[in-house]
């Protein structure tokens, strides 16, 4: 699996916004908004494109379109923050979702929706999900996705523990992850260090 931390100094700055404890659900929400576009925008460089002839004012040129637009696949609810970036870098693009409940007593997660088409084979696949921690919700997402013919997947992620990393990587389910940081470790209760709190909570107040 491809990993790709994501430095740029626009990318760090919406990420303290979010991991500042005193940031409103507003200011987290737009921060996240913000840092999706930037993170998509990176893990779609190698998307393959096709040849288009143009007519501007003056000539007619070559221009591309997207050849094969990927699937974007928001985690819920989490990745609801990141779903209307990534659509309107990639309007040409379809959506499905997948919803997850970690159980705080085992923190396993607890699938409660999937709305995917019913194959992907041939299709990239961009997963938005902005906690990597454990890596339990997210190989689920994974299985789901590969169960139904998925080879091409990319994973983007706002922040991402060391110990899901390995857990994606081991799967071996997804080509490459894009992040904005890898964090030390995880707490006791399985919450990334320094991280950002939950992610659910920070943009849509607790449940």
């Amino acid at each position: 699996m491809e990993i790709l931390v994501v430095a740029h100094p626009i990318v760090r700055s919406r990420l303290s916004v979010m991991r500042d404890r005193d940031s409103s659900n507003a200011e987290f929400r737009a921060a996240l908004r913000e840092l999706a576009t930037l993170l998509v925008y990176e893990a779609t460089r190698e998307l393959q494109v096709r040849d288009t002839t143009v007519t501007t004012p003056v000539a007619v040129t070559t221009g591309a379109a997207i050849a094969n637009p990927p699937l974007l696949v928001p985690v819920l609810r989490a990745g609801l923050g990141m779903a209307e970036a990534a659509f309107n870098l990639l309007p040409e693009s379809q959506m499905g979702f997948v919803g997850l409940a970690r159980d705080e007593a085992t923190h396993l997660p607890t699938p409660y929706m999937a709305s995917l088409p019913e194959s992907l084979t041939g299709r990239p696949v961009i997963v938005l999900d902005p906690m990597l921690a454990t890596g339990g919700s997210l190989q689920h997402c994974l299985e789901l996705l590969h169960a139904r013919g998925a080879e091409d997947v990319t994973v983007v992620c706002a922040l991402a523990a060391p110990e899901g990393v390995a857990k994606i990587e081991s799967g071996g389910l997804a080509q490459m992850l894009v992040t904005a940081s890898i964090d030390e470790r995880l707490n006791e209760d399985a919450y990334i260090v320094p991280g950002l709190g939950d992610a659910g909570d920070r943009q849509f107040g607790p449940r």
